[in-house]
């Protein structure tokens, strides 16, 4: 038998071989156990997380605020300038009419290819429109395809502001299916060919970017799903860490794993970063195509489309507007993706390339709030319903009552009128302007300062300032509403007049001209705002009705006093407006508001404001009218003529001019029949500016007018009965030296036949006797119904410094 040699060490080596051997496999099993038991918490951590945040992308949208539509309908007052100012507001485009969001002009005729949206009645559908202006009116609004006559028909809105919440990020949120099918297509070819396939890493294009970096170039790995974990489970961040990149992994690797393909893309495109614009970061392809090209996806051509595209890998180093040329290459490096993988052919490709990027020079669209005056009342007015935190932020839609165009006029008729007021002797002027529709209460524009656009202290509604005769004509409505005891043609004492304060002391008024006028016509004594007479008039129905009165029409709170008399209150132009508000709607109770409603992200109305106002009581609308038809002479010969030389008869205004003592604040408040504005003039520091109301406010009052359509004022008949009147007497039409005057229907004074007898006139005080019926019985104002809804009327603050 052979003898086999044994070698000791031999044995020890093996031995101690085998022995490592176990305690690799040993360490190693150790190592995926560890690694495991820690890796499936984790993951299971990451996988919560990622439930979380891909539900929460679908909601981090800012509120917006709109104008409202633009109401077209046979008969609006409405000039070609109006029109486009409305539609540039609202980003339509000139073109050709049919495509959504475009308008073409041919003469009087427009083509308007309006967008779908929801508003606070409902959706209201896009459509194609034919319109005819025509003597600065709508002269026809047909359906554009089947030439229907149509009673009306509603543009989408503008939007005027945007109400952020903590993150200042701007975002339109899109479903798929609102994408252009070549956006989606296109993204895929230039951004993750293998999107379809892969399971949220591209192992193949990992190895790709491997060799790239080994060779020295550069090239990107990252999938879609990568991307959307970066920035929106991640955060966008600058740092390329070990750790950030595995996380960034796992998150891709669980979003594929819980959500469908559809629904990744549809987050990615509403997620993507896409631009930046100060402190708002631009968000998702639909804000993104508003922001670079002002125009609605759906509208965007395939150069745009490519351009969007290829603006996704670095938003800052192809931003367009400051790096055109690099923009460019990047463009026409997604067409030729586009043009290699088929998605557009030969002839489009070749005629995208030759075409201009096609962006916007100013991203107006977008802007955060370029009207801070007028979004300031919106936030006051949602202040109940919605506090700051709930209402930024919050991906609502709240619909308000501004007119672009009246806005837009707004602000170019104070910025030239202080222009044309500004002196070196006169402190510097600033202004507080509100607008609203006299049919509904509506407010249509506000400014609140000369520098309209800065934010800062509102003077429209919080400027707390002395109106003056601006209270006159609520005090002669007062009277009115005695007709057994006041008409317009009643004769009034303005001669001096001592008001006995009590303890000793009185009170002397003078006129503005410092002369007395005797006897005149109470129309008169209005029209040419006689203090004197105002007084003497005022005694008679009693200070505290007027409080009474301005409380009940406006919330305005005033002490008693006989100076109430003059307007010895401090207000804003915003409560002033509400005030006159009854007399501009023919003595309706219209609660201003600048909200018509609030909508949720789905577009369902969450809060309706514009609830129709009760109709006039019929002693309100009488009283009203016999007003309106005074301060239609304050305007014709009255304090207010020189809007008649403005070229302003047209629009047969009312209005009433106001001035503090010492020329410290002019007013004027005035309206048309689908317009009243109030306007305030002054100085912050109270300084004496040498204005009266009818060469400071009322040239803005002026200037606005000018430019804004509005029809004609016209006050009807409904209560009154016209006649002709000598001294106290009603008579013939041919008496030498008649009037005509409106009187309360049954309340004419007696007929006196031709030739009338010489006046007579009534010794002071003749008229101030109570006869039983008063003011209470005869109408109802004073004595009314609630106060507005406090919800909606703009608390008031004291002007700053004062």
């Amino acid at each position: 038998m052979a003898q086999i040699d044994y070698d000791e060490d031999d044995t020890l080596d093996d031995s101690a071989s085998a022995q490592w051997r176990r305690r690799i496999v040993t360490w190693t099993l150790a190592a995926i156990g560890l690694g495991l038991g820690f890796l499936i918490p984790y993951s299971l951590y990451l996988n919560h997380e990622v439930g979380q945040r891909f539900g929460q992308l679908r909601w981090q949208i800012p509120t917006r605020v709109y104008a409202r539509p633009l109401e077209l309908a046979p008969g609006l007052a409405l000039d070609a300038s109006t029109l486009k100012t409305e539609l540039d507001a609202a980003a339509y485009r000139e073109g050709d009419g049919t495509r959504e969001g475009s308008y073409r002009r041919e003469g009087g005729r427009w083509r308007i290819s309006s967008r779908g949206f929801n508003d606070v009645d409902g959706a209201v559908p896009a459509r194609r429109l034919e319109v005819v202006l025509s003597g600065g009116r709508v002269a026809s609004v047909r359906d554009a395809a089947s030439k229907k006559a149509l009673r009306r028909a509603r543009l989408d809105p503008a939007r005027i502001a945007t109400l952020y919440g903590q993150k200042q990020e701007e975002r339109r949120l899109v479903r798929i299916d609102e994408v252009p099918e070549l956006l989606v297509t296109g993204l895929q070819a230039v951004e993750d060919r293998d999107f379809n396939h892969h399971i949220g890493i591209d192992f193949s294009g990992m190895l790709r970017a491997v060799f790239k970096t080994a060779t020295g170039s550069k090239q990107g790995a990252s999938t879609l799903t990568q991307q959307l974990a970066r920035s929106g489970l991640l955060g966008i961040g600058r740092e390329q860490t070990l750790q950030r990149k595995g996380k960034e992994i796992l998150y891709a690797l669980l979003i594929e794993a819980r959500y469908d393909k559809r629904t990744i893309l549809e987050a990615y495109l509403n997620q993507v970063y896409l631009g930046q614009r100060g402190s708002q970061a631009i968000h998702g392809v639909a804000a993104a195509a508003e922001f670079w090209f002002g125009r609605d996806l759906r509208d965007l051509s395939t150069e745009q489309i490519a351009l969007l595209v290829g603006i996704v890998k670095g938003p800052s180093a192809y931003d367009p507007r400051r790096n055109p040329e690099a923009a460019l290459k990047r463009r026409n490096f997604a067409l030729g993706e586009f043009h290699e993988t088929g998605l557009i052919d030969d002839a489009e490709y070749q005629r995208a390339l030759k075409a201009p990027l096609g962006v916007t020079t100013n991203p107006r669209a977008i802007a955060a709030n370029r009207f801070p005056a007028y979004v300031d009342l919106v936030r006051r007015q949602l202040a109940r319903d919605y506090p700051e935190d709930a209402l930024a932020g919050a991906g609502l839609s709240v619909m308000s009552g501004m007119a672009p165009s009246a806005q837009a006029n707004a602000e170019g008729a104070v910025a030239r009128t202080l222009k044309s007021l500004a002196h070196r002797t006169r402190p510097t002027l600033e202004a507080g302007v509100v607008v609203t529709d006299v049919h509904n209460g509506e407010v249509v524009a506000v400014v609140g300062a000369r520098e309209f656009s800065e934010h800062g202290f509102n003077r429209a509604v919080e400027a707390q300032r002395p109106v003056g005769s601006l209270l006159k004509p609520f005090v002669y409505l007062l009277a009115l509403a005695q007709p057994e005891r006041f008409s317009l043609a009643s004769w009034v004492d303005d001669s001096p007049v001592t008001v006995n304060l009590g303890q000793g002391k009185t009170w002397s008024p003078g006129n503005s001209d410092g002369r007395s006028h005797g006897s005149v016509r109470l129309i008169d004594a209005l029209a040419q705002s006689y203090n004197q007479a105002m007084v003497r008039v005022g005694m008679q129905v009693a200070p505290e009705r007027i409080a009474d009165l301005i409380r009940t029409l406006a919330g305005i709170e005033a002490e008693p006093n006989p100076a109430l008399i003059l307007g010895a209150v401090d207000q804003s132009p915003y409560a002033m407006a509400q005030l006159y508000q009854f007399l501009a709607s023919g003595g309706e109770i219209q609660p201003l508001h600048a909200v018509r409603g609030v909508l949720d992200a789905n577009g369902k109305a969450l809060n309706r404001y514009d609830k129709a106002p009760a109709p006039a009581q019929e002693g309100d609308a009488i009283a009203a009218r016999l007003i309106t038809i005074a301060l239609q002479q304050a305007v014709s010969s009255g304090t207010g003529r020189q809007l008649m030389n403005d070229g302003l008869g047209r629009l047969s205004p009312a209005g009433k001019t106001g001035t503090s003592n010492d020329g410290r604040d002019s007013w004027f408040a005035g309206w048309t029949g689908d317009h009243l504005a109030v306007i305030w003039v002054g100085n912050d520091q109270n300084k004496t500016t040498g204005l009266y109301g009818a060469t400071g406010a009322m040239r803005v009052w002026s200037a606005l007018f000018a430019r804004l359509p509005t029809a004609p004022l016209e006050v009807g008949d409904k209560g009154l009965d016209w006649q002709w009147v000598i001294n106290s007497n009603t008579t013939d039409a041919g008496c030498a030296g008649a009037r005509r005057f409106a009187f309360v229907a049954g309340f004419a004074p007696a007929y006196a036949p031709c030739p009338a007898p010489q006046p007579e006139l009534p010794e002071e005080g003749a008229q101030g006797e109570d006869s039983g019926g008063g003011w209470r019985d005869w109408f109802g104002i004073g004595q009314r119904r609630e106060e507005p809804d406090p919800a909606k009327r703009v608390p008031e603050a004291p002007v700053e410094g004062q």
